[in-house]
């Protein structure tokens, strides 16, 4: 289980968490298009993270000092860098203690399920190969990730949990350093971490998905809020693709782990959640979201899970949602204390 991990903590440590953000892989890549990132998506979510951030409710606020000063394939001159703005400036105004961590959509998923990482067995040369492969993935997803929130001002670090030393055994996570992500916190930067290819002590590697990675976060800094940003507008009692899908605005969570719908009032099985898993994904899907949110809200940290670029999107990251009213679409997970 995850909190039997082994914990490092910084003597510095930071203030309490805000918030921690998960970018879904659907969300910000295109699942069916080998290693193809939704700029689109990816681009909003970072726009509006920034938003939530600065406290603006303003759509179009002040000019952006960009902190992305690498120059990009194709493009046609070196990067302007206004250093005079930056040393002009008292600070940069926005409260940077969230915590980023993306999934990897179409990136690793491929790579992982093509030669079995996920299963263990690192002494084959597929295996090995694979592990290799799918880091190399999902760690250049995570630096795009890292320059998207860069050019949006956000003072953003990719740190990957393989590098980090976390590990599991049996697929669960036995060891998790936080050490640098409290550190970064500590120092005004932005951590942003991904499911990611680690070793296993018992089938030698695994896959580490994104949604397990947060609920150990979560368990050990206890931020205000969670949210999960994704590529439908939340949790749905069937496969949202079903016409007949009904979205779950709440779900609560009671001491022993089980979950029920408060809103809106089914027929029968209260509970009655139907997942569906791509056959490429090898972290479980929406099944492996729901029971991570719902052990996160166990905690008493509320979890909201709704789509991304979308004004519900906006409201969720700044933690402006109100499950008494109904102009806000997506699903709250909360404690049902």
């Amino acid at each position: 289980m995850a909190e039997e991990a082994t914990e490092q903590r910084s003597p510095a440590t930071p203030r309490p968490v805000r918030c921690i953000v998960k970018l879904g892989g659907a969300a910000i890549t295109n699942k069916g298009e080998l290693e193809s990132i939704d700029e689109g998506s990816l681009r909003s979510a970072c726009a509006q993270l920034r938003q939530a951030m600065s406290g603006s409710g303003d759509a179009t606020p002040g000019k952006v000092m960009g902190m992305d000063w690498s120059r990009r394939p194709g493009d046609p001159a070196d990067p302007v860098v206004d250093t005079d703005g930056f040393r002009d400036m008292a600070g940069l105004g926005i409260d940077t203690n969230f915590i980023v961590v993306h999934g990897a959509g179409s990136f690793g998923h491929f790579q992982a399920s093509r030669s079995g990482v996920h299963k263990g067995g690192l002494h084959t040369p597929l295996v090995k190969a694979g592990f290799v492969a799918t880091r190399i993935s999902v760690t250049s997803l995570n630096q795009e990730v890292v320059r998207a929130l860069a050019r949006e001002g956000i003072p953003s670090i990719g740190l990957s949990p393989f590098a980090c030393g976390w590990s599991t055994q049996q697929r669960k996570l036995v060891s998790a350093n936080a050490s640098q992500i409290i550190q970064s916190l500590h120092a005004g930067f932005v951590p942003v971490l991904h499911g990611d290819g680690v070793l296993d002590e018992l089938l030698a590697c695994t896959i580490l998905s994104g949604d397990v990675i947060i609920r150990h976060l979560a368990q050990l800094l206890c931020p205000k809020y969670v949210v999960f940003l994704t590529d439908v507008q939340g949790v749905y009692d069937r496969p949202p693709t079903d016409p007949d899908a009904v979205l779950l605005r709440e779900i609560e969570v009671d001491d022993n782990g089980g979950w029920s719908v408060v809103k809106p009032v089914l027929q029968g099985n209260k509970r009655g959640v139907k997942t569906s898993v791509a056959a490429h994904d090898t972290t479980g899907g929406m099944e492996t979201k729901i029971l991570e949110a719902a052990a996160i809200a166990r905690l008493g940290v509320d979890v909201y899970i709704t789509k991304v670029d979308t004004k519900d999107s906006l409201r969720a990251l700044k933690g402006d949602v109100d499950t008494s009213s109904d102009d806000w679409f997506g699903t709250v997970i909360r404690s049902a204390k």
